[in-house]
């Protein structure tokens, strides 16, 4: 089937395309209102080292970068990503969903801290939320630990929260799977519809037009005229044995017909006059 008879099955049956499109429509709108466009901020954060141990650096915490504080880092990740972080960061008033993790592709203590939600200011509070918790939680593994102050990790903020960005992708996506799903739907009906149209149409069979009769001879025709028809040599230029021979053949009797004689001009007729009075003489 070419693209062709397509349109044209799609033009006939317009009637089951139609609502089909429509109702493709109905559902894309349906997927807009019901699936919220998402909103997502996030803040960067890096673990630095104590002012003990930078003393070698003249104080200067950028300088010093172990490998500790990673461990630090993805420590302190995980703690932000439990129940327990989430809840207490509800209390406070946050909203959405929060995650926190290493910066990708990161050369230090990098930390990414991210609130994902449907409302844009309340997701760029959340985030700043999040971020002065983060600060906290550290503060409060180190004291647990009885850490001198001196000697405590400390915690900067490199990226403050960002403005919120709307994220687009997954509803995007949801349209495009909706709009897809009803037109081929839509599709499949009206094929459906012309096949059993098509299915419910008799099948026409040629007949013909009238029996087919072989013309008789009629009463008219003398044996003589059913000879000639058979094409056979005159009867007059065939000897006995061949003219019993052909009756043999045929299993018919041939009427043989004596050539009639030929008329005579008036003087052939004078001559034989004047011939047949001197022989009376």
């Amino acid at each position: 089937m070419d693209l062709a008879e397509i349109s044209r099955v799609m033009r006939r049956r317009w009637y089951v395309l139609l609502p089909g499109l429509l109702l493709t429509v109905g559902l894309m709108v349906a997927v807009r209102l019901m699936v919220p466009v998402t909103y997502q901020s996030q803040s960067t954060v890096v673990l630095l080292n104590s002012q003990k141990a930078t003393v070698a650096y003249d104080g200067n915490p950028f300088l010093s970068t172990q490998t500790s504080l990673t461990g630090m880092a993805d420590s302190l990740a995980r703690n932000l990503n439990s129940d327990g972080s989430i809840r207490d960061l509800k209390s406070r008033g946050a909203q959405g969903t929060f995650e926190a993790k290493l910066a990708d592709n990161a050369q230090g203590p990098l930390m990414w801290l991210t609130v994902t939600g449907t409302g844009k200011a309340s997701v760029l509070s959340s985030d700043r939320i999040l971020t002065a918790y983060a600060k906290e939680r550290l503060e409060q593994f180190q004291k647990q630990q009885s850490v001198a102050p001196k000697a405590m990790i400390q915690m900067t903020t490199i990226v403050p929260p960002q403005n919120p960005v709307a994220q687009t992708k997954t509803r995007l996506e949801y349209l495009v799977m909706a709009g897809v799903a009803g037109l081929v739907v839509s599709l499949v009906a009206t094929f459906y519809a012309e096949a059993r149209r098509r299915s419910r149409k008799p099948v026409r069979t040629e007949e013909p037009a009238g029996p087919v009769t072989t013309p008789e001879p009629t009463a008219a025709e003398s044996p003589v005229d059913q000879t000639i028809a058979l094409r056979t040599p005159p009867a007059w230029s065939r000897t006995t044995e061949n003219k019993s021979g052909a009756e043999q053949r045929t299993g018919r009797s041939v009427m043989t017909v004596a050539p009639a004689a030929e008329p005579l001009d008036e003087e052939s007729t004078h001559g034989q006059r004047s011939h047949t009075g001197q022989r009376d003489r």
